[in-house]
């Protein structure tokens, strides 16, 4: 007989000690401050995704308070009743946040204390919650206070099931986002790896999951699979040939730049001209590279140019599996630098 797996274990491939789901309540949405709230997130340090509105049902929100609802003894007899009336049937906006180990506190700090009128200057509920747990009681319902953000890993596994649902950790695979990049043999031959990397990290990406690859001859071919369809533009070389010379067997590097949409084409303009010559100074092939079109045509070979980076979404979907597998995309959930966690956050009624 099957067993149960353990709570939450049905999500595969997150690390929960990274991740946080946001839940804009209906105040938020009524009151047009869902942006604002993101913003003030965002501005935090802290990565927003997989953005999603949506009509709260009545088991979601049960299991949000499970754990108040469970605890009879401490809280009103109607509070079921209160709990429905604030959501069943309300339009609140999720949103998952990604930042280094200790997220959870951090961003409870950031949301402030449960009653808006506790709530510290700087604070989100702090500086734009309007009710207070007094006005909630005198009226029989529960506290406006915007947002809720989870409260540790095991609360952020159960809110990523409860307002996503099992099965769709595919949202935060985000390729408008991601870019692959590809140091060519060249650049491993050179010493130039690191330097490249830094060059993209300082424009704002973030590089994850560095890893060193031996090109087997289907990865050259599947990467540059537009070359050999059009290999009639190029009667000078053989192209099927020249990839297998310039790759095959060959290390490279491939790690992955996570920014903002966008990063493709930011990526593509840092990179410059593929003829080193024709790059533009700032440019990581103008500044680093030394090879030539011309040369390249008298040898009968490619362009050494480096680096590649995606060029939009579809082509980092395909260099991912390309150069990960189709297998790892639990790697495209990044690992943004570690930030400071400060004191632990107030434990409060209002989740």
């Amino acid at each position: 007989m099957s067993r149960k797996p353990t709570s939450g274990a049905v999500v595969e491939g997150i690390d929960f000690d990274r991740w946080a789901v946001i839940l804009c309540k209906p105040d938020a949405v009524e009151r047009g401050l869902v942006d604002a709230v993101l913003e003030r997130i965002e501005g935090a340090g802290v990565a927003v995704r997989a953005r999603t509105e949506l009509i709260a049902e009545p088991w979601q929100i049960h299991v949000a308070y499970r754990d108040t609802l469970a605890d009879p003894g401490r809280f009103p007899a109607n509070l079921p009743t209160r709990i429905d009336e604030a959501y069943s049937g309300q339009r609140v906006t999720v949103a998952l946040a990604h930042g280094g180990p200790g997220i959870h506190v951090r961003l409870r700090r950031l949301i402030g204390h449960t009653d808006p009128t506790k709530a510290a200057v700087g604070t989100i509920r702090g500086d734009l919650g309007h009710d207070s747990v007094a006005a909630a009681t005198r009226r029989g319902r529960l506290v406006q206070n915007l947002v809720h953000t989870s409260d540790d890993p095991a609360s952020a596994r159960r809110d990523f099931g409860t307002w996503y649902g099992p099965g769709r950790a595919q949202e935060v695979f985000d390729f408008d986002r991601c870019s692959v990049i590809l140091c060519k043999p060249d650049a491993v031959e050179r010493g130039l790896v690191d330097a490249v990397l830094e060059r993209i990290a300082a424009a704002g990406a973030t590089i994850a999951n560095r890893q060193e690859v031996t090109v087997h001859p289907w990865q050259a071919h599947v990467h540059y699979w537009d070359l050999l369809v059009d290999r009639d533009w190029f009667p000078d070389r053989d192209i099927p040939a020249c990839l297998d010379e310039m790759y095959a067997g060959r290390a490279v590097a491939v790690a992955l730049a996570l920014g903002e949409p966008g990063v493709h084409a930011r990526l593509r303009d840092l990179l410059g001209h593929f003829d080193p010559t024709q790059a533009a100074p700032g440019t990581i092939r103008g500044d680093l590279g030394r090879d030539s079109l011309t040369a390249a045509l008298a040898e009968k070979r490619l362009v050494r140019n480096l680096v590649h980076t995606s060029d939009d979404a579809d082509a980092a979907r395909r260099d991912f599996g390309t150069w990960y597998g189709a297998g790892r995309r639990n790697l495209l959930l990044p690992r943004l630098p570690a930030q400071s966690t400060p004191a632990e956050a107030d434990q409060t009624l209002e989740t």
